[in-house]
C-alpha cells in the first residue's frame, strides 16, 4: 500500500510559532517590521509578496518528501482556484488540492477550469469538495441553502462535472440545482485525467454523498476509535467505498517535553476567556468549518471529545499525544498531535494500519515546519509515496 502526503499551503497568513499569534507571512497582512510577507527594508516595501512565500512552502515542502499541498478556501483569502495556476510554475511533479464549495461555481465552467489546469500542468490537480458549514461564514458566500440540500447540491455538481467531463457534446441534464443541454469539453481539453476527489464532511448527509462521490473520505483528526467508527460508516454507505484520508496539524520535536513546551507557552498567553469552555478562537478550515452559527457536525464531534476537560493544557491530550486544543492556539481544528519524532510518527503508522491511506498535514509555521516534519517524521513512516 502506497500513501499519499499532502502538506497544507497557508493561504490565510502564517504566524512565526504557535506562541507568537498574529500574521507576519502572507494573507493579506500589512508592510510591518518583522513581516516576511510583505516585507520591510530601509526604502519601504521589499517586494516578497504573499504569492512569493506560498512558493517557498511548495518548494520547501515537495524537497521534504511531500507529493502535494492543499489550498484551503475561506472569505478572507486568495482564491485557491488563481492561487493553483500561479504556484503550479514552482514544480513539474507537485499536486494542488484545490478546496471549494459547488454551490459558486456552475459545474460547466467547473469541468472547463478543471480541464485547463489538467492540461497545462499534467494532471496534477486534486479536489477538495467541502459543502460549508453554515452561518455566517456561508451567508459571505451569497448562500443560504440549508445542510442537507448543500450535500444534496453538491452531489448533483458532481454528477454534472463527471457528465461534461465525458460527455462528447451530448450530455443532458435536467436536475434540481442544474439544467445542461447538450454539455461536453472542448475537443483540445477533452481526454484529462479526472481529479481525485477528497470529500470532506461529517453528518449523515454528507457521508451518503461521500459514498457516491469520494476518492478519499478526508476526515479531521479524531481520537483513533471515533475515526474508525466514522470511516466504518462510510463503507457501509459506499456503493464502492473510498480510501480514507486525515488532516492533522504536527508539533513534533526532538523530545516530548520540548513539544509540549511549545503548547504550554502559547496556552500561557491566552486570555483567560478564551481557556476551555470561554470564547473560542477557532477558524475556519476545509474539513470542517467556524463554529460560530454553524452547522457543522464535523465541529461538534471534535468539541464533544474534550467536553468537561478542566483549564489545563494537558486536560486535552485525549490519547497519548493527540491533543484537542490546537483551535485555541491558531485558526483551524481543534485536534492534532504532539510528542517527539518517533511518537508522532508511531501514531500516524496506527492511524496507516487503521486504513488511512493519506494525510493532510500541517504545522506553524508552515516553511519551517514542513522542512521539520519531512526530515524527522516522514522517513519513520510505513509505505509513504515519495
Amino acid at each position: 500500500m502506497s500513501v499519499d502526503i499532502y502538506w497544507r499551503i497557508a493561504m490565510e497568513g502564517d504566524q512565526k510559532s504557535l506562541y507568537e499569534p498574529g500574521s507576519t507571512r502572507g494573507g493579506f497582512a500589512p508592510e510591518q517590521s518583522g513581516g516576511i510577507a510583505p516585507g520591510t527594508n530601509r526604502a519601504g516595501g521589499d517586494g516578497f509578496t504573499h504569492a512569493d512565500y506560498m512558493a517557498e512552502v511548495v518548494r520547501s515542502s515537495e524537497e521534504s518528501g511531500f507529493v502535494g499541498g492543499l489550498l484551503p478556501s475561506f472569505p478572507h483569502t486568495d482564491d485557491p482556484w488563481a492561487a493553483a495556476a500561479t504556484l503550479a510554475a514552482e514544480s513539474r511533479s507537485y499536486r494542488f488540492m484545490v478546496a471549494f464549495q459547488p454551490g459558486f461555481l456552475h459545474p460547466v465552467q467547473a469541468a472547463r477550469m478543471s480541464a485547463t489546469l489538467q492540461k497545462a500542468t499534467g494532471g496534477r490537480l486534486v479536489y477538495n469538495i467541502i459543502s460549508g458549514g453554515g452561518g455566517p461564514q456561508q451567508l459571505w458566500w451569497g448562500d443560504s441553502t440549508g445542510h442537507d440540500d448543500r450535500y444534496a447540491r453538491t452531489s448533483e455538481f458532481l454528477d454534472v462535472l463527471k457528465g461534461v467531463w465525458t460527455g462528447d457534446g451530448d450530455f443532458q441534464h435536467e436536475g434540481r440545482f442544474y439544467q445542461v443541454a447538450d454539455g461536453g469539453l472542448p475537443t483540445a481539453l477533452s481526454g484529462q485525467p479526472f481529479p481525485e476527489i477528497f470529500f470532506s464532511g461529517s453528518s449523515p448527509a454528507a457521508i451518503e454523498a461521500a459514498g457516491r462521490h469520494a476518492d478519499y473520505y478526508l476526515s479531521w483528526l479524531e481520537p483513533f476509535e471515533a475515526l474508525a467508527e466514522k470511516f466504518a460508516a462510510v463503507r457501509e454507505r459506499s456503493p464502492k467505498p473510498p480510501k480514507f484520508a486525515v488532516r492533522i496539524d504536527i508539533l513534533a520535536r526532538e523530545t516530548e517535553e520540548e513539544a509540549w513546551d511549545v503548547i504550554r507557552r502559547g496556552w500561557a498567553g491566552l486570555p483567560a476567556e478564551d481557556g476551555p469552555g470561554g470564547a473560542d478562537a477557532a477558524g475556519k478550515d476545509t474539513a470542517g468549518s467556524d463554529p460560530a452559527g454553524s452547522d457543522s457536525v464535523g465541529w461538534r464531534r471534535s468539541q464533544d471529545f474534550t467536553a468537561g476537560a478542566d483549564g489545563s493544557f494537558r486536560a486535552l491530550e485525549v490519547a497519548p499525544n493527540v491533543w484537542g486544543g490546537f483551535h485555541r492556539l491558531r485558526p483551524g481544528p481543534a485536534f492534532g498531535l504532539v510528542g517527539d519524532y518517533q511518537q508522532v510518527a508511531n501514531r500516524l503508522n496506527e492511524l496507516i494500519a487503521l486504513g488511512v491511506d493519506a494525510f493532510i498535514l500541517a504545522g506553524v509555521p508552515h516553511l519551517e515546519e514542513a522542512r521539520r516534519v519531512g526530515r524527522h517524521v516522514l522517513p519513520l513512516l510505513k509505505g509513504i509515496s515519495q
